[in-house]
């Protein structure tokens, strides 16, 4: 009867019974929980693409909306982001058309707002998220979501691009599908994720390219290239250099290393469940290193199409373990173009990283600040169709339906 009570025995029932109830020790993660999945669609303005239009060049507009049928004044509810989907359509709104036209769609938050509703000490960006040519659909694996709450008004942003045909006269418009979950009707617990992204860079001006990185720590890594910008936006860091994320790349192969840390501003150690890549046509990777480790965080691969410009597939990342990051450690951002049309083309690189928010707590909605009064603006036309949606499946690197 001893051996039954042995401290090797009473260890093994402790670490057994701890990992039951808690996620802290990397144990298997909870079953996603039961939930109801709606989906609210909104359409962009009608853009006539009448010729060629590089990336960033096209007809642009934005737009702001709010969530599940929310109106200022009334009380607001929380919700979970589960997805985000976006096409080109025709002006009916329905019928689908070439994939081709679409330079991105975006979807932002005001942050600052949004840190005081959900009491963040955290920094992260506007953007929730970009879809481009390589990828038209997130979807986050089973149990994951970005809270939010649905008086907070989303910015939606689309451009148009056409780097293939002359004088096409064609009119398009982007469909944007947003899938959520109602808080209310979660029966089990989601796990909250929020967005931290690595920018390719090139140094514009400046004596080193290690952006916001001290001169002390310039010499262990390798810095960004010296380049040229593709467009007048241009990004000071605090030590006054001056970086362009939106550059020039030359016919013939590119290789660009981008110190990230700083960039990304890791407020913890945590893990990351969903990687998103934006690439422009000619890319054929971007990878993640982490320099302290010494090994790749993920690598993204880029499919260009044969006989034409334009980008068939990035690949991604989604899995409910997740991928490790570290606050201490050091990382970088490589990207890789290859430029085989013998002019000039225009270029970003940016990893979106969806990562566990191991502080995150639930907003008191009987003590929130009062609601703005103010619409959003309203101007393209939108198309609410809450509906229900089939649980999305957890995969890596699959391409993406469109």
């Amino acid at each position: 009867m001893s051996s039954y009570f042995s401290p090797l025995f009473l260890t093994r029932v402790t670490i057994t019974l701890f990992c039951s109830f808690s996620l802290s020790l990397g144990c298997r993660p909870p079953k996603p929980p039961k939930t109801n999945i709606e989906t609210d669609v909104f359409l962009s303005k009608v853009y006539t693409v009448d010729k060629k239009y590089r990336s960033m060049k096209g007809p642009q507009s934005g737009f702001q909306r709010y969530l599940a049928g929310y109106k200022p004044g009334k009380k607001p509810e929380l919700l979970w982001i589960t997805g985000y989907r976006a096409e080109m359509v025709s002006p009916d709104g329905k019928t689908v058309m070439p994939q081709d036209f679409m330079c991105h769609a975006n979807l932002n938050i005001d942050i600052t707002k949004h840190r005081k509703l959900f009491n963040w000490r955290k920094t992260a960006s506007n953007r929730l998220f970009t879809l481009s040519q390589g990828q038209y659909d997130i979807q986050f694996p089973p149990g994951f979501g970005i809270p939010v709450l649905s008086s907070e008004p989303l910015t939606l942003q689309t451009q148009v691009l056409n780097l293939n045909i002359d004088n096409p006269n064609v009119q398009t418009r982007h469909r944007v599908t947003i899938s959520y979950i109602r808080d209310e009707h979660i029966v089990g617990q989601m796990r909250p994720l929020f967005m931290k992204a690595a920018n390719g860079l090139v140094l514009i001006e400046g004596k080193d390219g290690f952006y916001n990185t001290p001169d002390k720590k310039n010499m262990q890594w390798e810095g960004c290239l010296l380049g040229e910008s593709a467009s007048g936006n241009g990004l000071k860091d605090k030590f006054g250099r001056q970086f362009s994320g939106h550059w020039i790349v030359k016919p013939g192969k590119e290789e660009n290393h981008t110190p990230s840390t700083y960039y990304m501003k890791l407020p913890y150690d945590t893990t990351a469940h969903y990687i998103a890549v934006h690439l422009h046509p000619f890319a054929e990777s971007l990878e993640l290193r982490d320099l302290t480790a010494k090994k790749t965080v993920f690598k993204s691969k880029a499919t260009n199409p044969k006989n034409k410009i334009g980008l068939e597939h990035v690949e991604y990342y989604s899995n409910t373990k997740g991928i490790q990051l570290y606050k201490d450690h050091e990382y970088e951002l490589i990207s890789i173009y290859n430029n085989t049309s013998g002019q000039d083309q225009d270029s970003m690189a940016v990893m979106f990283m969806y990562v566990l928010d191991k502080d995150f707590q639930k907003p008191d909605l009987d003590n929130l600040p009062a609601p703005t009064t103010n619409q959003p603006r309203s101007r393209p036309a939108s198309r609410p169709a809450s509906k229900p949606a089939s649980q999305p499946s957890s995969q890596r690197s699959s391409p993406p339906t469109t």
